[in-house]
């Protein structure tokens, strides 16, 4: 009998030697004649753990890790195949505590499928959202999307729902699009690369799935041009969902058709912005549009056009497949269902736990995270990226929803937190938030061209002792002029970082000790 053994073939864990490790499993397994199948699955997303290297025994998958080459002789010799017992052990991997306590709903396939098997993706409930979608009227479609309170997870939060119906209400017989922002560039995110890697074929049937629900027959993906492995992976499902009938003039037997693409970025973080997506997407540069009209109205190529992230898209067939209300009871207040969250910087273990909206930042820091890898204080995190505020120690308590957050000056983005002990200047940081605007912005508007740039100068002055006190509150009022004088979230949010260190941090701000 052939021996399954799941090795990662995540970019993460790839940075850590899983590819290594798989050679060596094989190379073992040939030496020792031994009947074995190397899968390349997706990461669980615990990255202390990887390589995370699991066996199919008749107890279930249990897994071992962190695996280097040098360990696999030893992993047979303890005869791991039939899951025998070594210092990598790690038993059941649906019993580790970290991965036990999450509550996965849009990552629920990935690290447990083949990431590009139509077969594997169907086995594991896969396009049961679809086959439901397509017995169903468009209308009633995006009805179950809006009463789900599915929101969009890539930083607005705007409700998709009216998302969704605002293009459906747009005359027939026009092009409509569906475009998929995969231009994942914040700071300590993952989440987008991780589920195009470990279960593309999640985002590929939620795309369909808002074709069919608004009349759109064309979808693209937009990629940042630094995920080669996500390249590989979409391409590869995109064409196994064709094979399959899952895409095409003929999506299922259903008559209706949706075809897809998947285009490259141009490396510039202001085309996470979906006007200056869009822009790209036509071949122009990344420039925002001034709006309205709405991309919903006139979007791609000016027609009606849906503009979703990927974890927005990819929460789409569970909905479909389990309920509106099913989703939403996950969750709490106007944030309803879940939401993977990103664990990055210093912290011991780093890594994706998706759970509902609710939790607090206390127990994601420390009862997920483990606390700082430094084991000093933490002092701050930073939440939703590069534009997101610094949270110091005292607001931990806050809950993980758009709302909460938004009550402290904060807000919740793309999911993604940054961590940082109490060795940190929070001013330097400050300028750091400052000066990646000023390399980002798309130049458009004075504000966050010239403000950005302003504010680098500023931040030096203060640092280097210069009229400190002065130079704060000009700082500050540059701030409030960017935020209320942007065209776009880049120029309007990048004051939020220096805010809100200037607000719990005002120490770091004093310069240097005479």
């Amino acid at each position: 009998m052939t021996a399954l053994v799941y090795v990662p073939i995540d970019a993460g864990a790839l940075s850590l030697g899983a590819g290594e490790v798989a050679l060596a499993i094989a190379a073992e397994a040939a030496r020792r004649r031994a009947a074995v199948k190397v899968v390349r699955n997706g990461s669980r997303g615990a990255y202390w753990l990887e390589p995370l290297v699991e066996v199919l025994t008749p107890r279930g998958r249990l897994a071992y890790g962190p695996v280097t080459a040098a360990d696999v002789a030893g992993l047979f010799d303890a005869d791991f195949l039939n899951g025998g017992s070594h210092a990598l052990s790690l038993g059941p991997t649906e019993e580790i505590a970290w991965l036990k306590g999450q509550q996965r709903l849009t990552f629920e396939r990935v690290g447990i499928i083949e990431p590009t098997s139509v077969a594997d993706y169907v086995k594991h409930g896969g396009y049961q959202g679809l086959t439901r979608a397509l017995s169903m009227e468009p209308a009633a479609i995006v009805q179950a999307i809006t009463t789900s309170g599915l929101r969009g997870r890539g930083g607005a939060a705007f409700p998709t729902g009216i998302k969704w119906k605002t293009v459906l209400d747009q005359p027939a017989g026009q092009q409509k699009y569906v475009t998929c922002n995969a231009d994942e560039g914040d700071s300590g995110t993952f989440s987008d690369r991780m589920l195009m890697e470990g279960d593309p074929l999640t985002l590929i049937e939620g795309m369909t799935i808002a074709g069919i629900a608004v009349g759109a027959t064309q979808g693209y993906i937009y990629l940042r041009a630094e995920y080669p492995h996500a390249l590989r992976a979409l391409r590869t499902a995109i064409a196994a969902a064709h094979q399959a009938r899952y895409l095409g003039s003929d999506v299922a037997g259903s008559g209706k058709g949706f075809d897809l693409e998947v285009r490259l970025g141009a490396g510039a973080y202001i085309c996470g912005e979906e006007t200056s997506m869009l822009e790209s997407l036509e071949g122009r540069r990344g420039e925002v549009r001034v709006r309205p009209p709405l991309p919903a109205i006139k979007g791609l190529f000016g027609q009606p056009t849906i503009v979703n992230n990927v974890v927005t898209l990819a929460s789409v067939p569970w909905i479909l497949q389990h309920g509106a209300d099913a989703y939403a009871n996950f969750g709490m207040g106007k944030s309803r269902g879940t939401l993977p969250i990103q664990l990055a910087g210093n912290i011991r273990r780093g890594g994706l736990v998706e759970r509902a909206f609710g939790l607090t930042l206390r127990e994601l820091l420390y009862d997920y995270g483990g606390g700082s890898a430094t084991s000093k204080p933490i002092r701050a995190v930073q939440v939703g990226g590069p534009l997101g505020a610094y949270i110091p120690a005292s607001q931990f308590d806050t809950a993980v929803d758009y709302e909460a957050l938004a009550g402290i000056g904060a807000m919740l983005g793309h999911g993604g937190i940054v961590v940082f002990d109490d060795s940190v200047d929070m001013a330097r940081m400050a300028r750091y938030a400052m000066e990646f605007c000023a390399i980002e912005s798309c130049g458009k508007c004075t504000p966050c061209r010239i403000g950005s740039t302003r504010g680098v100068e500023v931040i030096d002055r203060i640092l280097e002792g210069i009229d400190g006190e002065r130079n704060v509150r000009l700082l500050e009022e540059l701030c409030e002029t960017m935020v209320q004088g942007s065209l776009c979230g880049l120029g309007g949010m990048a004051p939020f970082p220096v805010q809100s260190a200037l607000k719990h941090f005002r120490e770091d701000f004093r310069g240097p000790v005479k």
